[in-house]
């Protein structure tokens, strides 16, 4: 088979389908503060539907082989990042940020992962070999989220970041206010009332505030699950533009899944012990790949597949367990107390 290469044509329609697909997107929900599972769910569908027909395409107008070569590559990167979407619900739950805001941190965490993954594509299977230690790393990062989440279960919408460990971390490096400001992840020194001037770690002209740094949390969790997609996808096919074409359509998708689980977890209530349960496991999975890579195959491993299928399992049970040992309601509770005195 000869090389598919960078057509023109190919690549005008891919960028033109994505940046209208983004703009509707952003028009669509631009003064939702709450995305339901039903505008989830018919987004989630909007995307794999482009994305078929984007396989569509590829199959009319070049040939069969070369579409399912970008479609085995869609559904191996969808099936790597339902691992990277749990951890977007871990991060979004030790920043205390809410569904409102976690709309925009996602699309602007969209808009870098376009980047990215083009940068991580022409540098292609190198990146393999940095997986290892970023490996490592991450792992203890997931298995501390979860350990979060087991300890701040109950815990509200934060609203001072002033002791939150972001804050602590990257305080020394540029100034930051200690409080959500609107949606904005900047804000100007002269914007802030003089009373909520000593709500910032040192004096500047602009201040980055916690969704800011919740962002750079989103971009660096899906940098380090790059370094392990980027070359499983490449491993089946290595023509630079259907893996990226394969990548992005299944990234553009990732987030609009994310608000069916995350919309499921206000009504399944013990959903959120599966997605802890899960943080667990793939921490364990991503500190068994890194330690197969440096210190040598063990010869245990989870394939995407199974992998795939341990995150689904997992997550059906947590629905099952919501719909036939439902939390009864507080309000529900007090009415019959009362009742019954």
């Amino acid at each position: 088979m000869e090389h598919f290469g960078l057509p023109l044509e190919v690549i005008i329609i891919f960028f033109v389908v994505i940046i209208l697909s983004i703009f509707m997107d952003l028009v669509a929900h631009k003064k939702v503060k709450e995305i339901t599972i039903a505008d989830a769910t018919r987004w989630s569908l909007f995307w794999i539907g482009l994305a078929l027909l984007f396989y569509g395409y590829l199959w009319v107008r070049f040939n069969k082989e070369w579409a399912d070569l970008y479609l085995a590559g869609y559904v191996l990167e969808k099936s790597l990042s339902v691992d990277n979407l749990v951890v977007f619900i871990a991060i979004f739950a030790a920043f205390g940020i809410k569904s409102h805001l976690q709309h925009r941190i996602l699309y602007w965490g969209i808009i870098g992962a376009l980047v990215f993954r083009a940068i991580f594509v022409v540098i292609g299977t190198s990146l393999f070999y940095a997986s290892p230690w970023v490996g490592f790393v991450f792992a203890a990062f997931v298995a501390w989220s979860a350990v979060q989440m087991l300890k701040e279960r109950n815990e509200k919408e934060i609203e001072d970041y002033a002791h939150h460990w972001s804050v602590r971390l990257t305080g020394k490096i540029m100034p930051i206010y200690t409080k959500l400001y609107l949606e904005r992840f900047f804000v100007k020194d002269s914007e802030l009332p003089n009373e909520e001037k000593k709500c910032v770690t040192r004096k500047g002209l602009y201040y980055a505030t916690p969704a800011f740094l919740c962002l750079i949390a989103i971009e660096a969790s899906d940098i380090a699950f790059s370094f392990d997609s980027v070359p499983a996808v490449i491993s089946v096919t290595q023509e630079p533009l259907l893996v990226y074409a394969a990548m992005i359509f299944a990234i553009l998708g990732l987030r609009t899944l994310y608000f069916v689980i995350a919309a499921l977890n206000v009504y399944l209530v013990h959903l959120e012990k599966a997605v802890i349960a899960l943080l667990f496991f793939i921490a364990a999975k991503m500190a068994l790949q890194s330690f197969n890579h440096v210190f040598g195959d063990t010869g245990f491993d989870f394939t995407p597949g199974q992998s795939l299928t341990v995150v689904l399992v997992t997550l059906l049970t947590g629905v099952l367990a919501s719909l036939i040992a439902p939390k009864k309601d507080e309000n529900t509770q007090h009415q019959k107390l009362n009742q019954q005195d």
